[in-house]
């Protein structure tokens, strides 16, 4: 039996979901916060159940072939970049792992064609859309990143894994809450006006907006944070509040305000344009997105077929889709969803598609059959019902997007009654976190 406060001699054998160092002594598994694969580690107990214990290094014994000197300053603490500590290739191997293990584990599927692990280049400075939680800590305004596992805040001056350009926005917004006394938000009275500061980008089009989100529905003396902030970033296109005063850590609201220019900017996909609010759904790596939905426009095969994008969000998988399809029809739960959707069809000229607010299980039916259905679902999975409609209505091929290879590979397991898993690819939309994104093809069994 381990006991809180033991220090244990533990090798480090694996990596958990939120990129602790998994071992065992004495059959008893450790996970180790701070420490990597191949790491040989003093591990100190802070907390001890009865089948596993939590750690954190007390000290080393041997350090990982795999592990590499921090680059940012702020990732022993900060949330975001869980293995920045761990080279590169070895971060994709482990993703790719992740991913065939929970297929192997959970859907119970062995027989499949997995490709190899789709990288970056340069994993840094991909992030095209960042979110600073902005709170007053022993009278300090503090904007930045959470601290790992809670919800204190890092204070930052930098940050990788987006443009560096950004942090002239965050001080600028910094100075103005100090200058003007700017009250700031509080989670636990919900009181307070400065909740988080957002920023969006277009990398292609190099537009950029910025979001102000505020638990009201004004704020004092804006003009001047908005002259300050177009005069420092002339690439900024539209300034907005985002009005959100529910209580908890809910980020965004539903109200828009503009302040100065649109409430929109523009990025494209390969050469399809998108429109995006501060409400929109987009992917936030836009390098590895033209990736990844190259992969599943590959594995739709959809070249004059018909073809369903359940959980199709603002359409960016539909009209890229698009492209080769016959004709394309979207579903989504969401009706702000489907009006953005339908204003990107019209942006670029896209007629082969249709769009339908309501459950993708109620909208698609054997009326409204298919060659092809593509899911990305949210990261807790497609909902039975639509599985069992998938099952019903028995299209050819059926390609899955996924952000979880747990609710993958568990919603396999219930779709390889009628379909066999054919090929599988892992693209690494996050580098330096745990995340990974998958995408599946998956035929009808032919029966003889």
């Amino acid at each position: 039996m381990i006991n809180k406060n033991d220090i244990v001699e533990v090798e480090i054998i694996d990596i958990g979901i939120n990129g602790e160092g998994i071992g065992k002594k004495d059959g008893f598994t450790v996970f180790v916060n701070g420490a990597t694969i191949g790491d040989i580690v003093n591990a100190k107990v802070i907390k001890s159940k009865k089948k596993f214990a939590i750690a954190i290094v007390d000290s080393f014994v041997k350090e990982s072939e795999y592990r590499v000197e921090y680059k940012c300053k702020h990732a022993k603490l900060c949330g975001g970049c869980q293995i920045q500590h761990l080279e590169y290739n070895k971060q994709l191997e482990i993703k790719q792992k992740k991913v065939k293990d929970a297929i192997n584990r959970i859907a119970e599927i062995e027989d499949f064609e997995m490709e190899d692990i789709i990288g970056m280049d340069n994993p840094w400075n991909y992030r095209n859309k960042m979110i600073f939680p902005i709170r007053k800590q022993n009278d300090e305004v503090k904007i930045g990143m959470y601290r790992s596992r809670s919800h204190d805040v890092i204070d930052i001056e930098e940050c990788l894994i987006q443009k560096k350009e950004n942090m002239d926005i965050v001080n600028a917004v910094k100075d103005y809450i100090n200058n003007f006394n700017i009250s700031v938000y509080d989670e636990e009275t919900n009181e307070g006006l400065m909740r988080a500061l957002y920023i969006r980008e277009g990398f292609k089009t190099k537009e950029k907006m910025v979001c102000i989100v505020i638990n009201g529905d004004e704020i004092s003396n804006v003009q001047i944070l908005v002259k300050k902030l177009l005069f420092i970033d002339k690439s900024i296109k539209g300034i907005v509040l985002n009005i959100n005063k529910e209580e908890g850590n809910k980020i965004l609201g539903d109200k828009i305000i503009k302040l100065h220019g649109e409430k929109y900017i523009t990025e494209y996909i390969e050469n399809v344009k998108y429109e995006i609010s501060p409400l929109s759904f987009f992917q936030v790596n836009p390098i590895q997105t033209e990736k990844l939905y190259a992969k599943a426009l590959e594995y739709a095969n959809a070249k004059d077929k018909v073809v369903w994008d359940a959980y199709c969000g603002t359409g960016s998988i539909s009209l890229f889709l698009a492209k080769e399809a016959e004709k394309v029809y979207g579903v989504e739960i969401v009706p702000a969803a489907i009006k953005d959707a339908k204003a990107n069809a019209l942006l670029n000229r896209i007629n082969n598609v249709e769009f339908f607010v309501g459950k993708a299980e109620d909208i698609i039916t054997e009326e409204r059959k298919s060659d092809v259905i593509v899911v990305d679902p949210p990261r807790k999975g497609c909902d039975e019902k639509l599985l069992e409609t998938m099952l019903k209505i028995e299209p050819s091929t059926i390609v899955y997007v996924s952000c979880d290879p747990a609710t993958l590979a568990r919603d396999l397991k219930i779709l390889k009654e009628k379909y066999n898993l054919d090929k599988c690819v892992a693209v690494d939309m996050f580098p330096h976190s745990m995340h990974v994104e998958t995408v599946v093809k998956m035929n009808k069994i032919i029966k003889k």
